[in-house]
């Protein structure tokens, strides 16, 4: 696949068939994805390839109620777990609303279940000394999450990055043996997609592009 279009038109795939996904395409998949970008070539993460149904059945039991937490918010009209100012915690102040999700749902027939760890030791935290939520440690995980979703979409896959099952992730470390010094950086979903999203909604650059400092003038290119 050519590489700009797959970046326009690589969206989210929450519905899969039943077509089984084969080890090897598994294998495949994570040996492109290594190629990643990795500050100092640290390669922190650590990926488990969850087949086992029961540990599969107590991540979707630890991700329902955050996702019961989420529709709640979205309900009420609020932005779910967002940070109004530096000193908040992030909590949702509406009640959780029941609603279905099928990756929950059916995780034990999806095709493929990764969770993916970040070995905190090989992590620079850049902004970990700020008064605020710490965000620059994704830059050494995150990249080769979306490489992981580039690869399969390449191999005529859809899936989807979630992070649901971080929120529980003191109870996740148990199910799924997260090493020491380890987070829970996502949970990623693939499979062959009942439909493969290509019209893709985006901003325009101009909407949040300026020239020389965030506040200047809208860089028109």
């Amino acid at each position: 696949m050519e590489l700009i279009h797959a970046l326009r038109t690589t969206g989210s795939v929450r519905g899969f068939t039943g077509e089984p996904v084969a080890d090897a395409t598994v294998a495949a998949i994570l040996d492109d994805a290594r190629f990643a970008p990795s500050g100092g070539n640290r390669q922190p993460w650590k990926v488990a390839v969850v087949q086992d149904l029961a540990a599969r059945r107590a991540m979707a039991d630890l991700m329902r109620p955050v996702w019961h937490e989420y529709a709640g918010a979205v309900v009420a009209g609020l932005r779910p777990f967002a940070y109004g100012s530096a000193s908040e915690a992030p909590a949702v102040a509406a009640p959780p609303v029941e609603a279905p999700n099928s990756l929950i749902d059916e995780i034990e027939s999806i095709p493929v279940v990764l969770a993916v760890a970040a070995d905190l030791n090989l992590i620079a935290l850049m902004d970990g000394n700020l008064d605020r939520p710490p965000i620059t440690g994704g830059a050494s995980i995150h990249p080769f999450c979306w490489s992981i979703l580039l690869a399969a979409r390449a191999r005529g896959l859809g899936g989807v990055l979630t992070t649901f099952l971080s929120r529980a992730e003191p109870a996740a470390a148990a199910v799924l043996g997260l090493p020491p010094d380890h987070a829970l950086a996502a949970t990623i979903f693939l499979g062959v997609p009942t439909h493969q999203n290509t019209r893709l909604n985006r901003n325009p650059v101009e909407s949040f592009t300026t020239l020389d400092r965030f506040d200047g003038p809208t860089f028109a290119g």
